[in-house]
């Protein structure tokens, strides 16, 4: 028995099963340090997301294993196996890249605090210009400290008792010493090649999870079926399975839910302007890295039984003069999905827009329309030019200048890790624009609030730390916008400005209200125009960050056909139904009250998100027959299919007289 416990193929499946319940025990580490972003998982639950979380680990397992386990199970010569050479080299293409895999889920343990997905392709597209990821890294290694060091302790576990075969100990070496060599030999390879086909067809049935031709290859969308939402597909998942299915073509395929000619009745991005007074405003966008809604006091008086400040005084107090909405959301989870949402209309719906296939596509933005009718653009991020391909997506959508850390042209007010401080890099934005020629239409991204959020020495301390490492940073961000108003209010153009603000995404959320799949997504999106000092909370009516350019354009009186998948909401608030936004994998669509999920065939949950805020009764068999939600449904279908078609036929813009 000690002989056929040495033989490789034994050694090989007990190694296998030592990562695979290191893989285990990874995923309840990943569960007990973000057990705050799951507060309604019971222990039963947990099991069940554990038990199918097995099968992405088997399929990553055997990725990563393939080379090792081809030297292990294949019937190679029997004077390889004899060379002591033969375990060394086996052990370490076990070791590397089991190594590589917990490192992996290590560091989304972390990372998915701020991105709410566990890692994908799409992190190497976003940051491939970012030169400060590895100064990031060893920053966050010494800040999560207890991460580092479960980490370690794996890798030690998986070095320590990964078994080595011994060729000189199992019987066929036994057998092979015999007068009988011949029919020795040839038993070894007939033993051998039975063991590797029993193997692959194992190999086959994991990687696949399931075998017949009607199964298809598991994906990250079949982590739904072990959750009852979809933020938990993090807990299901690892992180090696995410980059390797997200390495698939991104190629989008027309649903066809509507004949071409019926589609444009229920849902068109296409629209033509009625106005005949276009009034010459400047236009100022606001993108700020991370500012959640759950940031503001302003709309949430009822957090901490009444009590809760926010961390956001200034806005706060402009909000007093702005048309905003209780019901905003972003379209998507990554600062690469702003951009396009924000300055284009252009929604997140699958990959990220600028990662996919068709992010050269000629597009439609507030840039471009507004050229055509004499304003100067710019665009301002004070980052290193071309970080998170922001200065390619600008010039795509028709700025004329790019200012960035290379313009600012001063280190000393670099913060080290991303960009400018905000502080310093706001007031260069305004004192540019006072140089600009009237009308102009600008943007800023800002950028401090971002991890490892830190804020300059001479503000540590000043700004409430909150509850959360991004709190002394919202705080400080605030203060640099107040400074920037206090500024501009002092120039010529203040008084003739419309300002947009909104924020990329959502960060390290604490309150409940905000965890789940509505909240999220919720973000600010406020109008402020300094000429019209009245202020108007839409508490009715959902709005998304594509609503901004349809709303800018109309509120200026723009006369010239676009594309938008937007609507416009503040002057013609009343027909604006619903938003749709993309909750990886699956489709969401808001009305005034219900919050319907779609996975792009069935309706998986409903709610009323004013009456259960916390999205805990899922209204499914009461409402999916409904004729609201039943409008919804298609609503949905049609504004994918759209979207998809217009991508795939470069159909995003119109003609322009």
């Amino acid at each position: 028995m000690k002989r056929y416990w040495q033989h490789p193929w034994v050694v090989g499946v007990c190694n296998l099963i030592l990562i695979f319940v290191l893989y285990t025990i990874s995923r309840l580490f990943f569960y007990w340090v973000n057990i705050d972003l799951y507060p309604d998982v019971t222990f039963s639950h947990l099991m069940e997301m554990l038990v199918g979380g097995m099968r992405f680990d088997v399929t990553a397992l055997f990725y990563l294993n393939s080379v090792y386990m081809l030297l292990m199970w294949a019937p190679l010569p029997w004077s390889w196996r004899q060379n002591s050479t033969y375990p060394k080299v086996a052990k370490w293409f076990y070791w590397v890249p089991n190594i590589v895999g917990i490192l992996l889920n290590s560091i989304d343990t972390v990372y998915v605090r701020f991105s709410d997905r566990r890692t994908t392709m799409a992190f190497f597209s976003e940051f491939e210009n970012d030169d400060n990821l590895t100064s990031i890294f060893f920053t966050s290694m010494v800040q999560y400290w207890y991460v580092s060091l479960f980490t370690f302790a794996l890798i030690a576990v998986l070095i320590l008792l990964t078994r080595k075969p011994n060729p000189t100990e199992y019987p066929l070496n036994a057998q092979r010493s015999t007068l009988h060599a011949t029919r020795s030999t040839l038993h070894y390879y007939l033993t051998e090649t039975l063991l590797l086909c029993i193997s692959v067809y194992f190999v086959i049935i994991g990687i696949r999870s399931g075998f017949g031709a009607f199964t298809r290859p598991i994906t990250l969308s079949n982590a739904l079926q072990y959750t009852n939402r979809p933020s938990e597909t993090n807990i299901v998942l690892n992180t090696p399975f995410c980059l390797m299915r997200s390495s698939e073509g991104q190629a989008y395929i027309n649903p066809r839910y509507y004949d071409e000619s019926e589609i444009d009745a229920v849902y068109t991005p296409l629209h033509i302007p009625t106005s005949t007074e276009f009034t010459q405003k400047n236009i100022v966008v606001f993108i700020l890295e991370s500012f959640s809604k759950e940031y503001f006091g302003f709309y949430n008086h009822d957090l901490d039984d009444g009590t809760y400040q926010g961390y956001t005084p200034f806005l706060d107090s402009l909000l007093q003069h702005s048309t905003t909405y209780q019901y905003s959301f972003s379209s998507g989870r990554k600062s690469i999905d702003a951009m396009p949402s924000v300055l284009a209309s252009i929604p997140r719906i699958g990959s990220p827009y600028i990662l996919t296939p068709y992010s050269t596509n000629n597009v439609m933005s507030l840039a471009n329309c507004l050229s055509r009718k004499g304003y100067t653009t710019a665009f301002f991020h004070g980052a290193p030019n071309g970080s998170m391909g922001f200065l390619a997506f600008s010039r795509l959508c028709g700025f004329a200048s790019y200012y960035g850390k290379d313009e600012y042209n001063n280190n000393a007010d670099y913060d080290g890790y991303w960009a400018i401080w905000d502080e310093e890099f706001l007031q260069y934005m305004g004192r540019t624009m006072s140089e600009m020629q009237q009308p102009f239409m600008t943007s800023v991204f800002t950028a401090t609030s971002h991890h490892p959020f830190q804020v300059p020495e001479r503000y540590e301390g000043r700004f409430p730390e909150g509850t959360q490492p991004i709190h002394h940073c919202i705080g400080y961000t605030d203060n640099a916008l107040r400074q920037f108003f206090n500024y501009a209010k002092t120039q010529p153009w203040y008084a003739n400005t419309l300002f947009v603000l909104t924020a990329d995404h959502t960060n390290s959320l604490a309150h409940e209200e905000y965890t789940n799949d509505k909240g999220v997504y919720e973000v600010p999106i406020i109008f402020f125009d300094p000429a019209c000092d009245s202020a108007r909370l839409e508490m009715q009516m959902p709005v998304a960050q594509v609503d901004i350019m349809p709303s800018v354009l109309s509120y200026i009186g723009y006369d010239l056909p676009y594309i938008a998948f937007g609507e416009d909401v503040l002057t013609q608030s009343d027909e604006h139904k619903y938003v749709v936004n993309f909750n990886d994998p699956i489709y969401q669509c808001f009305s005034n009250h219900l919050l319907v999920q779609f996975d792009g065939q069935h309706i998986t949950h409903i709610y009323n998100f004013r009456q259960d805020r916390l999205l805990r009764q899922d209204l499914l068999n009461e409402l999916q027959d409904t004729d609201e939600v039943q409008d919804m449904v298609q609503y949905m279908k049609a504004y994918i299919q759209q979207y998809i078609n217009r991508m795939i036929n470069n159909d995003l813009t119109c003609q322009q007289e």
